[in-house]
């Protein structure tokens, strides 16, 4: 599949390191119906939480220019803090023509629905790390105690408990936490989702959980905002030739095909320029 597909609505491209964005994929569907999707996985280069900044931002610049040549999409959902929070101001730099809906991590609604005024951020090292959420903070949440959680592991777990593998409860637990803040009589009332693979374990975290929070999911906000930013054709059927899932290391496993499947999605082959394996 290539820029060869023609349309007469273009379609929505959304990227992310792994499977995470699947969670935002599926709002998004809800919302724009009359669009196909291209769902773009990374997972060559997954995880991105471990890389440098440079060569991480390098890269996925470098996956646009040959997703944008192949696809020539309506617009982009970066379906992931990690990617977005780091590469988002270069991406809008190098293709101006483009439109980008980024994920960020939710920390201004977190800041207008916390009581406790304890909030915590639960992301990857890449997100926590970022001066972007740093001043996120300080913009939005200057009134809370928020605590930055950076996991090392979450993000492999969550594709792990997709695909249908078992999860260890001790090792879920030592990941989230540092995110319960009991302080002064008050305690942590919302946990940020920060990184789009978490929601595929929001059950589990509040299983776990030593008492209730809200699990901040942000992937309807995503969705809404991308349908604001996509225009509505009135009466457009959805068109044939989309819905189908790119994976850069052009090899995901069979339990990960049968997941794009079972989201109505083929697999593509990844025989695109700028691919990096």
């Amino acid at each position: 599949m290539t820029a060869a597909i023609t349309s007469e609505l273009k379609p929505v491209l959304v990227f992310d390191s792994g499977i995470g964005g699947l969670t935002v994929l599926r709002e998004a569907r809800l919302l724009m119906p009359e669009r196909g999707f291209i769902y773009v996985a990374d997972d060559a280069g997954f995880p991105y939480g471990g890389w440098e900044e440079e060569p991480l931002k390098a890269r996925i610049v470098s996956l646009f220019r040959g997703l944008f040549a192949a696809y020539d999409p309506e617009a982009v959902i970066v379906a992931c803090n990690t990617a977005f929070t780091l590469a988002g101001v270069d991406l809008r730099t190098a293709f101006p023509d483009r439109r980008f809906i980024g994920t960020v991590p939710a920390i201004k609604p977190a800041a207008e629905r916390t009581r406790s005024g304890l909030v915590s951020v639960l992301a990857t090292p890449g997100t926590v790390k970022r001066a972007y959420t740093r001043d996120l903070i300080q913009s939005f949440a200057s009134q809370c105690h928020v605590r930055l959680v950076g996991s090392e592991n979450l993000a492999r777990m969550a594709e792990a408990y997709i695909r249908g593998e078992a999860l260890d409860d001790a090792q879920v637990m030592a990941e989230i936490a540092p995110c319960f803040v009991d302080k002064d009589g008050s305690r942590t009332d919302i946990v940020v989702l920060a990184c789009t693979h978490y929601p595929f374990l929001a059950n589990v975290f509040r299983r776990l959980a030593p008492w209730p929070v809200d699990w901040l999911d942000p992937a309807e906000a995503i969705a809404r905002q991308a349908r604001r930013i996509v225009p509505l054709i009135e009466g457009a059927e959805h068109p044939d030739g989309f819905d189908f899932a790119v994976f850069t290391s052009g090899q995901p496993n069979f339990s990960t095909c049968r997941l794009m499947q079972g989201m109505g999605l083929s697999i593509a082959p990844a025989d695109l320029p700028g691919i990096c394996r």
